[in-house]
């Protein structure tokens, strides 16, 4: 079964395309430009040099939010354009469980961190049971920094922490956590399609897919100019 994964929820834009327990190749950029510059043309490259047909593939895995508004919509309009043109399922993963899906066989609470702003984080807490399957212990959600450290501290477990809001939150992080923790090193600590994509392919075999024109991000809160204009009235 080959799935390919798209993720460009946050500032790291990234294709993968996953064969049954093989990564078969992955591009991954996280650097200051617009995703739609980059999505397409990295997947054209990702295709050229793994010599992929796209006919080939089984299901499109796409990083479904929480996440930038603007990188969802693009994610979510390639994958259904693609879904659309090549009559492929897609597969909607959570942008945290993918996330978090980056430590697979952590011993410890995991827990991802997404700048939201206004001090807030898209986050949630994982950890692997004893046969390697993921157990979401708090599903992805919106909430104030502190409030996810709070909930970390009654856990009174050891914590590695990921994502955009790790630089974001590090001073809150130390000056608040009260349990053992960790930060994850460079080449697990951001988003991948990769991940995305073999998250995908259980979740595909677990019958969790929809048709092209069913999927939809899932914002988790409303943008800012919504936010502003319920303010106004």
């Amino acid at each position: 079964m080959k799935v390919l994964g798209l993720d460009s929820s946050g500032l790291v834009a990234s294709v993968a395309v996953v064969e049954d327990q093989e990564l078969r190749g992955e591009f991954t950029v996280n650097f200051k430009k617009t995703h739609s510059q980059t999505l397409l043309p990295m997947l054209d490259e990702l295709a050229q040099m793994i010599e992929l047909d796209l006919n080939t593939i089984d299901a499109i895995a796409v990083a479904g939010g929480p996440g930038s508004f603007t990188g969802l919509r693009i994610g979510s309009a390639t994958a259904k354009g693609l879904g659309l043109a090549l009559d492929k399922p897609l597969v909607h993963v959570p942008t945290i469980d993918a996330l978090a899906y980056n430590l697979y066989g952590a011993k410890d609470l995991i827990c991802p961190l997404m700048d939201a702003r206004r001090n807030q984080t898209y986050t949630g807490l994982y950890h692997f049971d004893e046969a390697g399957v993921m157990q979401v212990d708090l599903s992805q959600c919106a909430v104030g920094i502190e409030e996810i450290l709070d909930k970390i501290n009654e856990k009174q477990q050891p914590v590695i922490f990921l994502g955009d809001g790790v630089s974001v939150f590090e001073e809150i992080i130390r000056q608040n956590c009260k349990v053992p923790y960790q930060f994850a090193p460079a080449h697990v600590n951001k988003q991948r399609a990769a991940a995305v994509a073999a998250l995908g392919l259980i979740y595909f075999k677990e019958g969790r897919y929809e048709s092209a024109a069913e999927h939809k991000p899932d914002y988790l809160r409303l943008s800012q100019a919504e936010r502003e204009r319920m303010e106004k009235q």
